[in-house]
C-alpha cells in the first residue's frame, strides 16, 4: 500500500514538474461508484467547449507567477445542469482571471450523473468534488498554496455542487484510498454564481432530473436543497445573481443567503437587476463585469 501511494505522488509530481497541469484524481482502477460501460467522454466545441460523459474525472491545474502568488486557491465548478460542462466558459476563463490577482485556479473536471456508468449516481459529482479539494490541499506545498487559503467558486448547476460540498464536506460518500483522503474537504470560502440550491420548488428541472432520476424521494430532495443543509461550520459565501435570470430563478441564491444569515455565516450577496443565467466575467457588460472585483474584495477582506 505504502509502495502504491508513493508511486502515485512520484506520478503527481512528474506531472506538475512536466507543467502537464492536467491531474486525475483517481489512480486507475480506484474511481468510486464507476461502472464498466461503453460510454465514451465527448468534448465539443460550439463557440463554447462543452464536455460531456466525464469518465475520467481530473483537476487542471492554472498556477500565477511565483512572484505573484497570494497562496490563495479556488477550485472552479462550471455549469451545464448536470449533463454537460461548459470547461472553459465557466472553467478556464475564470481560473486565468484568478492568476491575474495571484490567486491559483483549479478547474474541476467532474463527473456528470449517469445512469449508464454509475452507481448511485446522485453522489458522484460531490465524490469528485470531495476528492478534489483533498488533493489541492493534500499537494498545497507542491502548488504553493496555502493549506488554509483554498476557496470555491460554481456556477449554475457547478455552483449546485459547490454549496453541496460546502454543506456535506463531513459526509462520507467514498471509501478512503489514500493518504490524500485523510485531508478535509470542508472550503475555506465559497462563491456562488447564479447556482441551483434547492430541490424543491424554485430548482432548475434539468439539473434536478440529470442529478436525481424522475421520481426521487423527498429525504433525497431535502438532502440536496442545500439551503437545508447550512450549519454554522459552512464556509463564508459569496453569492452572485440575476433577477432576470428565468434559467435559476434568483429565488436559489436568496433561499441560500437567509439560510446563511439564519446559522450565523458570513455572507455577501449581490443581485443584479439585469444579467438573465450563465453570463460568466461578463466582459461585455460594463456594469455586470464588475462582479469579479467585488468578488476579489470579498476574498482579501477574509484575511
Amino acid at each position: 500500500m505504502k509502495y502504491k501511494i508513493l508511486l502515485f505522488a512520484l506520478i503527481f509530481m512528474s506531472q506538475i514538474n512536466a507543467q502537464d497541469t492536467i491531474i486525475k484524481l483517481w489512480p486507475k482502477g480506484k474511481v468510486p461508484n464507476q461502472l464498466v460501460s461503453n460510454d465514451k467522454e465527448i468534448h465539443k466545441k460550439e463557440g463554447i467547449l462543452l464536455i460531456s460523459n466525464v469518465q475520467e474525472p481530473t483537476i487542471e491545474v492554472f498556477l500565477p507567477a511565483k512572484q505573484n502568488a497570494t497562496g490563495k486557491a479556488v477550485l472552479i465548478f462550471p455549469g451545464g445542469g448536470y449533463g454537460i460542462l461548459a470547461y472553459d466558459w465557466e472553467g478556464t476563463d475564470i481560473a486565468k482571471f484568478l492568476n491575474g490577482k495571484g490567486i491559483a485556479g483549479i478547474v474541476v473536471k467532474y463527473r456528470l450523473p449517469s445512469d449508464v456508468s454509475q452507481t448511485n449516481k446522485q453522489n458522484v459529482p460531490l465524490i469528485d468534488a470531495q476528492r478534489a479539494l483533498r488533493m489541492v490541499r493534500y499537494h498545497a506545498k507542491g502548488f504553493n498554496i496555502t493549506k488554509d487559503k483554498i476557496g470555491i467558486i460554481g456556477f449554475s448547476a457547478g455552483g449546485h455542487l459547490a454549496s453541496t460540498l460546502g454543506t456535506h464536506f463531513e459526509e462520507s460518500v467514498y471509501v478512503a484510498i489514500d493518504d490524500v483522503d485523510t485531508e478535509s474537504a470542508r472550503p475555506d470560502f465559497m462563491a456562488l454564481g447564479y447556482p441551483v440550491i434547492s430541490m424543491g420548488p424554485m430548482t432548475h428541472e434539468g439539473s434536478k432530473g440529470n442529478l436525481l432520476g424522475n421520481s426521487p424521494t423527498q429525504n433525497l430532495q431535502d438532502y440536496f436543497s442545500n439551503e437545508k443543509q447550512v450549519t454554522r461550520n459552512t464556509p463564508p459565501t459569496f453569492l452572485l445573481h440575476a433577477t432576470d435570470d428565468n434559467a435559476v430563478p434568483v429565488e436559489n441564491s436568496l433561499l441560500f443567503y437567509k439560510a446563511l444569515k439564519d446559522k450565523g455565516v458570513s455572507a455577501t450577496m449581490h443581485i443584479y437587476p439585469k444579467g438573465g443565467h450563465g453570463f460568466s466575467l461578463a466582459l461585455n457588460d460594463p456594469y455586470l463585469k464588475g462582479w469579479t472585483a467585488l468578488m476579489y474584495d470579498w476574498i482579501v477582506s477574509l484575511e
